[in-house]
């Protein structure tokens, strides 16, 4: 081999190891694309993280700003009634809230009396409650207490009870804290309320001047089915609430309770505006209060709840929330359970308007068909088998 062939071989050699390298060292580079990436990941995961920040931290305002905006949807109907007939929006909100506030306090003040007035009834017949407890007990279990026994565990329990005052007296400024920020979420309520129906117009203006025009119909028509639907619930149930109070004030009338027109309005405030558990909240009271005159009036009234809850259910129920609120009592029961799961007492009050929003409109979107059922063919011409029972008689008599 010559000089110049060694030279060109090394040369080969030489040029195959750096080709070599070269290809280590470009499997070895890092994409351009793939730092972006990285970077494109890790903001995209700390906004998920700010954003939940956020809407944990701004829990309470969300919640105030939700509960307003279907207040407002409930009372624009009213205003809009009212601005229809030549009121400015502002008198006209302002009219709705002082008719709601006076409702609200008069019904509240009312229930105090009756607390008062059966507190005095139960402390000034303490005594002889006592006294016919310890008779029942000892005619029922053949026992021998005494009226000195039930004393001295009242006794017991008195001090119990004001030891337990005395705690709670001592975190007076816990109690004062909650009750100070419950009263600035009511005022939030309150002021939001306003604005959203005072300024309804001009706030729906407002966020549709955001979207483009062929969304403007369906957020328009979203917020009107809204309204019709909260208006109309609050309204069949301020009715039906009107309904229960006169007439179990007629039938407490009749009984002779003590605080008719308090229980009266009791029972019909909460079984309509507390869902699913109001009905039996509001039944019990008067029961309880009837039987502090006897268990044959406790059993009259009862029987009457009763009977009246058939009634409207079967009857009134129907007739007023035909235009307003249609919805199956099992959707409804639903809707309640999963807004407590999800928001609390909050979303257990909102969940039937929302439900019955959505519910309606689902069906403005959706086209519903016609159910036809299969008929059964009957073939003339196929000849119809006998009774086995038939044949079988027949074989026996040959």
């Amino acid at each position: 081999m010559s000089e110049r062939e060694g030279v060109a071989e090394q040369e080969d050699r030489e040029s195959e190891r750096e080709d070599r390298s070269d290809r280590g060292s470009g499997s070895a580079m890092v994409p351009s694309w793939l730092p972006r990436a990285y970077l494109l990941a890790a903001v995209t995961v700390g906004g998920l993280f700010l954003a939940f920040w956020t809407l944990t931290e701004l829990k309470g305002l969300l919640t105030i700003l939700v509960v307003s905006l279907f207040l407002a949807f409930a009372i624009e109907p009213a205003v809009n009634w009212l601005a229809a007939r030549g009121w400015r929006r502002g008198p006209a909100t302002g009219v709705v809230f002082l008719g709601i506030v006076v409702v609200a306090v008069s019904f509240i003040w009312t229930l105090g009396e009756l607390v008062v007035d059966q507190v005095s009834a139960l402390v000034d017949n303490a005594p002889r409650y006592a006294d016919d407890v310890v008779s029942w007990i000892n005619s029922t279990f053949d026992t021998d207490y005494s009226g000195t026994d039930i004393q001295n565990k009242a006794a017991e329990m008195s001090s119990s009870l004001e030891g337990y005052v005395v705690g709670l007296a001592g975190d007076v400024w816990g109690i004062g804290t909650t009750a100070l920020g419950v009263l600035f979420q009511a005022l939030g309520v309150l002021l939001f309320t306003y604005y959203f129906a005072a300024d309804g117009p001009r706030f729906r203006h407002a966020v549709c001047s955001l979207l483009p025009p062929h969304r403007q119909k369906h957020v328009l028509r979203a917020w009107d089915i809204a309204v019709e639907k909260t208006g109309g619930y609050l309204y069949s149930r301020a009715l039906l609430a009107l309904c229960a109070t006169i007439a179990h004030y007629a039938a407490m009338r009749v009984l002779d309770l003590p605080s008719a027109f308090a229980l009266a309005l009791f029972v019909g405030v909460v079984s309509q505006f507390i869902p699913t558990v109001g009905t039996y909240i509001a039944g019990a009271l008067p029961v309880i209060v009837a039987l502090g005159q006897s268990p044959r009036t406790a059993l009259w009234i009862l029987l009457f709840i009763v009977l009246y809850q058939q009634f409207e259910n079967y009857v009134l129920q129907p007739r007023i929330t035909a235009s307003t609120l249609d919805m199956h009592p099992a959707v409804a029961f639903g809707a309640v359970l999963a807004g407590a799961a999800l928001f609390g007492a909050t979303g257990a009050l909102l969940a039937i308007p929302v439900t019955a929003t959505g519910q309606a409109f689902i069906g403005a979107y959706i086209r519903r068909y016609e159910v036809h059922e299969p008929t059964i063919s009957t073939n003339p011409a196929r000849p119809q088998r006998k009774p086995l029972r038939e044949l079988f008689m027949k074989k026996r008599q040959k």
